[in-house]
């Protein structure tokens, strides 16, 4: 990590599990990290839990569906730390339905935070680099298993095909930054089981532990945090395209 102590992060979606452990393992490794999230009262808990770190850590309150809203917020972020050097688009959701029992505005919703302010943040942080002459700067996607196959619970359906079109635009995003900044670098990383509380989000119970992190040994949080660490510290020749990481008791 000693490439990016002292430049700049920015990460989607961290006022819980992966996105929090993300932004707490890069302030400790000394990158300044901006971090984005709709509840301000949890990225001011996040900040002041950091001590004396905290002053490498901007919490931005910031709704990903809004244009505007994400526009302000990487401005923000150019304006006090003078650029971006890593993107990692962490931030996503599902809803509890089915292709043939869920809802327009949920399909549009997951559409939007899934696929489009990935790649709307994904422009604009290439456009800062341009800007500001990044020339070794990493764009990293936090996918899903659920991009690699059709998973059997009907309810991840619509979600399952907004991740397979992460792993779709990985490809081509690595295609148009190879013309564009030749020397920046794009991955992404697609966890399966992770214990966190999406699963009870998505499911409307976010007060209960779910059973299914008591039949197997799920990936924990760190996991995850320690495969975007290992992207990071590769060397600049080296492109790791598409990391796909599950729980070893996990079948399906």
């Amino acid at each position: 990590m000693e490439r990016y102590r002292g430049r700049v992060a920015v990460i989607t979606g961290v006022s819980s599990g992966i996105g929090e452990a993300l932004v707490r393992a890069l302030v400790q490794a000394g990158v300044r990290v901006a971090g984005c999230a709709r509840s301000s009262e949890k990225l001011q808990t996040l900040k002041q839990s950091l001590g004396t770190d905290q002053a490498r850590f901007l919490a931005v309150t910031c709704d990903l569906a809004q244009e505007d809203q994400v526009r302000a917020f990487f401005s923000q972020v150019v304006a006090e730390w003078g650029s971006v050097d890593i993107l990692i688009n962490n931030a996503g959701l599902a809803f509890n339905s089915s292709l043939l029992d869920g809802t327009v505005e949920e399909w549009r919703t997951m559409a939007n935070i899934n696929i489009v302010a990935l790649c709307f943040c994904t422009q604009l942080a290439v456009q800062t680099m341009q800007e500001t002459g990044v020339t070794d700067g990493y764009i990293i996607h936090i996918n899903s298993e659920s991009g690699h196959m059709h998973p059997v619970p009907s309810k991840f359906h619509f979600y399952s095909a907004t991740k397979h079109a992460v792993r779709a635009l990985t490809e081509s995003m690595r295609l148009e930054l190879s013309k564009t900044l030749p020397s920046a670098r794009i991955s992404s990383v697609s966890p399966g089981l992770v214990e966190t509380q999406f699963l009870a989000k998505m499911s409307g119970r976010p007060e209960q532990q779910l059973n299914v992190f008591t039949r197997m040994k799920a990936l924990q949080v760190e996991d995850v945090v320690e495969t975007v660490v290992h992207l990071l510290e590769t060397p600049l020749h080296v492109q790791i395209h598409d990391v796909l990481l599950r729980p070893t008791a996990q079948t399906s």
